[in-house]
């Protein structure tokens, strides 16, 4: 049995890119234009499969991933995905774990939909963009009309039932500037899986759109909620983009492959059975085949699928090269590199203003956590070793001069007495 050479992930694309809803900012639903009007949106069952079997068979690891994305693939309905797992059981190879995340809207979600969701121990990622009025400014229906109210109904099903839920929260122009207000309403709402998303679209004539989050917005908005989790919420609420800025700082590699150094490991099927080297780029120019003429493991291993993930690396502005949180960003997602960089290079990123002052602001609490968590302490203790120093007015790093004046390094003085009294 062949195997792939490195873990991956595929974004499966059951329906293509049918929704229900119209959001303002979304960037899928034009891919609608790559196939004939009148073609089937579904996934034929002998072509999926033919991919759950693929898939199975070429992972390395002994958990096998599948990813339902969409559009909206609860369009669906249930009974298609109770057949996604009758497939899956049938080609289940012994010793190995099999587990689905599927990522959705949250309007169509029922009793039904939830009781198959928690007997089968889905995973889900739910879109929620905050409280009702800057949620609604941009997730709107076909029709225009709000979707918070539908959303909101889908979370608190998830959570009667018992069902794993990260929602992923865009952050863009309608937003970005409440973070508190926006960060608080999750909270409120019981949310402990959260990521922040920022949008970035590219406009006709080049720029972005006026939906897209201006980067130092961005950049103010992630370190405005940091402050308020890593004082108040750390080790109770895990907010994705501040386990990623804790990696490095712990010898740890990047979850997200927009932080990774290299990418390429996360291809996408379509509805049709065409490959395309990531959910960004679906486009002809990046399409790998058809799953019909080509396995999953020679897409995997295709030279083309091989140097788009390194070209990453390989496009990198000097600038970034030499920045000093570059472990922590790598330069970000090579489709919002279309910006100069400082020394006039071309393919810097558009979030570069905001990754920097963030990454900046985050790394000091960072590096402390990763000396504290070594002490095999409780992460929760942290957020009171933070609130200690803070009242101290020290902001020092472990290796930095002791703000008392003592001349001792702060991890031999201050943060000794600190960290003995968050025990």
């Amino acid at each position: 049995m062949v195997t792939a050479s490195t873990e991956f992930q595929v974004f499966v694309k059951p329906i293509g890119a049918a929704c229900n809803l119209d959001c303002r900012y979304c960037y899928y639903l034009e891919k609608q234009q790559l196939y004939p009007k009148d073609a089937p949106l579904r996934m034929p069952e002998d072509l999926l499969e033919d991919y759950i079997a693929q898939h199975i068979a070429a992972c390395p690891i002994p958990t096998v991933l599948f990813s339902w994305h969409g559009g909206e693939p609860t369009l669906l309905g249930a009974d298609y995905f109770r057949r996604i797992v009758e497939i899956q059981r049938r080609h289940r190879i012994s010793g190995r774990e099999i587990v689905n995340d599927l990522q959705t809207n949250g309007t169509l979600l029922d009793e039904e939909w939830c009781r198959f969701l928690a007997a089968e121990g889905f995973y889900v990622g739910l879109s929620l963009d905050g409280p009702r009025e800057l949620h609604d400014a941009y997730r709107v229906s076909k029709g225009g009309k709000p979707s918070h109210a539908q959303a909101i109904n889908g979370l608190q099903l998830l959570q009667r039932y018992g069902i794993h839920c990260d929602v992923l929260c865009v952050v863009h122009a309608g937003n970005v500037g409440h973070p508190l207000a926006v960060y608080r309403f999750f909270k409120e709402a019981g949310i402990r899986h959260l990521v922040f998303l920022p949008l970035v679209k590219r406009a006709e004539d080049g720029g972005v759109t006026a939906e897209t989050v201006a980067a130092q917005a961005y950049g103010a908005f992630l370190c405005a909620v940091f402050d308020e989790w890593v004082r108040e919420d750390i080790g109770r609420i895990n907010v994705l983009n501040f386990e990623e800025a804790a990696r490095p700082e712990q010898g740890a590699e990047h979850a997200l492959c927009v932080f990774r150094p290299t990418c390429g490991e996360l291809p996408v099927l379509e509805h049709n059975g065409d490959f395309y080297s990531c959910d960004h780029f679906v486009d002809p120019e990046h399409r790998l085949g058809n799953i019909r003429d080509r396995s999953l493991i020679e897409v995997l291993e295709d030279p083309a699928q091989r140097a788009f993930g390194q070209a990453k690396r390989d496009s990198l502005p000097h600038s970034c090269r030499k920045c000093a949180v570059l472990d922590c960003c790598n330069g970000g997602c090579p489709k919002d590199r279309f910006v100069g960089a400082p020394d006039g290079e071309s393919g810097a990123n558009y979030l570069c203003a905001g990754y920097k002052a963030f990454f900046t602001h985050a790394r000091p609490a960072m590096r402390r956590l990763a000396s504290y968590v070594q002490t095999g302490r409780s992460i929760e203790g942290f957020a009171k070793l933070i609130r200690s120093a803070d009242a101290k007015g020290s902001t020092a790093g472990r290796n930095d001069p002791c703000p008392c004046g003592s001349g001792r390094k702060y991890k031999k003085c201050c943060m000794a007495k600190l960290s003995s009294g968050a025990r």
